[in-house]
């Protein structure tokens, strides 16, 4: 890794998650056409990289679309990632608990290997740091936090808890849902609660996974089990089970052994029983969605901009779409000597983003809210649209090559 002297950098990213971490390794591959100066990154994480360990299954998973493997791909790290553990599924059962409907997708009708990959959140991250470790450009500075931002009107500087400054041209705020570098900037947000808590935790089923991603609507919340493939056994499988808060508590409380009973049924069976369960988690749903993304000096990007229901496992999906966008735009600037930190440059990435993540918002808003509904002639609208478009292949099959960025 570089020295880290005294020298300003050219961005400060503010979060190495999965979503800072694959901005960091994109930016560092940027060049200037007229000077081939790679660009010099700052990338902070107030969490030690130690906890991103991957030697047991982490309860916290992504659903990586084809496009997002792409990029991080492009981040140098796929291959990487693969090695570690990543489990490629090829179908998917998705059916609504209080009726007959149901539909049902598979990679061979749209001529694919697969459908996408569940891969644990840790072992992504633990991938792009450890390529960030081998690229001279990047100081990655962990565990640290900024105590203090400061407008230099050409650049902006932040102080560290360790009272250094740093400096660069722009800031990437990177850092989840609760971002400091939102809150920072005074930026807006237009928010509200599920009333859902999502409880996540890795499991074994007495039958294979099938490498199937199922998924059942139930009136209180959806409950999905997404395959995992540990050196070939499929009996294991990674939950997100979305509840009312006061269900998602009751649930939290049981013994393992009552928690996996009431799994089971909820899952109508479909792996069998749940014979074990790993350490259980919840959080809170809320959506929430900031009013601007940027900002003179500084950008937002991934749950920082945006946070979104996880019923179809979009929002790193959505985080990886906004780093993708916004390098494109801070290259054309470098390539024509722009400053990268300018609000007009910055807006071209807002522009181009907003409306696609206002518009997936929306669409998981509705979802959630017809699966929940409980009256009589919506539940017959769920089962006749979700029969109807199980029957129609073309349609199927396009909306499942949407969902997966071809």
């Amino acid at each position: 890794m570089a020295d880290l002297g005294g020298e300003p950098y050219d961005i400060i990213i503010v979060g190495a998650g999965m979503v800072g971490a694959s901005a960091a390794c994109l930016l560092a591959q940027v060049r200037c056409t007229r000077q081939d100066k790679p660009l010099k990154i700052a990338l902070i994480e107030s969490v030690a990289a130690s906890s991103f360990d991957n030697q047991t299954f982490d309860p916290r998973v992504a659903a990586v679309t084809e496009k997002s493997r792409q990029l991080l791909e492009s981040c140098g790290v796929w291959h990487s990632i693969e090695k570690l553990r990543a489990s490629p599924y090829l179908a998917m059962q998705v059916w609504d608990s209080e009726s007959t409907g149901k539909i049902g997708f598979d990679c061979h009708a749209i001529h694919q290997p697969n459908l996408g990959h569940i891969v644990e959140n840790s072992v992504i991250i633990q991938a792009l740091l450890t390529e960030i470790e081998a690229l001279d450009n990047i100081d990655l500075i962990c565990p640290a936090t900024i105590c203090d931002y400061q407008d230099e009107g050409d650049s902006i500087s932040v102080q560290l808890d360790d009272d250094r400054w740093l400096s660069a041209a722009l800031l990437i705020g990177a850092d989840g849902a609760n971002s400091k570098v939102r809150q920072h900037s005074k930026v807006e947000t237009k928010e509200w609660s599920y009333h859902q808590e999502a409880i996540v935790a890795t499991i074994e089923t007495q039958h294979s996974n099938q490498q199937t991603a199922w998924q059942c609507f139930t009136p209180k919340g959806p409950l999905a089990l997404l395959p995992l493939n540990n050196n070939g056994d499929l009996c294991r499988s990674s939950i997100v089970w979305s509840q009312e808060s006061e269900t998602a508590k009751s649930l939290m409380s049981l013994t393992d052994e009552q928690f996996c009973a009431e799994l089971s049924r909820a899952s109508e069976y479909c792996l069998g029983d749940v014979v074990s369960i790993d350490k259980r988690f919840s959080f809170p749903l809320t959506q929430r969605h900031a009013i601007d993304y940027v900002m003179p000096r500084i950008a937002l990007v991934g749950d920082a901009a945006h946070s979104i229901h996880p019923l179809a496992g979009q929002g790193v999906n959505m985080g990886f779409a906004d780093i993708e966008v916004l390098v494109e735009e801070l290259v054309r600037a470098r390539s024509r000597g722009n400053d990268i930190g300018d609000k007009l440059i910055l807006t071209r990435y807002q522009r181009r983003r907003k409306p696609y993540n206002l518009a997936a918002m929306a669409l998981m808003e509705a979802c959630n809210r017809l699966f929940i509904a409980d009256q009589l002639p919506l539940r017959f609208l769920r089962s006749l649209g979700m029969s109807t478009l199980n029957k129609s292949s073309v349609v199927k099959n396009e909306l499942i090559k949407l969902a997966m960025g071809l």
